[in-house]
């Protein structure tokens, strides 16, 4: 399966799966974004993200994390 920047809530998975000891409420958006891109499953243009779509994924994180 590959992810597109659309694919919020699941990135969000993957990405607390990969980082469990951070507190996805103060990532800052560079990280943020680059994380994504770091995913195995990742597979989308890095230049479609924007502060829109980072800022669902921070907020599908915390609530992951809740």
């Amino acid at each position: 399966m590959s992810l597109k920047w659309t694919d919020v809530l699941e990135i969000a998975i993957a990405l607390d799966e990969a980082h469990p000891d951070v507190d996805p409420q103060y990532v800052r958006f560079t990280d943020l974004h680059q994380w994504v891109r770091e995913l195995p499953e990742f597979d989308d243009d890095p230049n479609r993200s924007n502060e829109k779509i980072l800022e669902a994924i921070q907020m599908a994180w915390i609530e992951e994390r809740d």
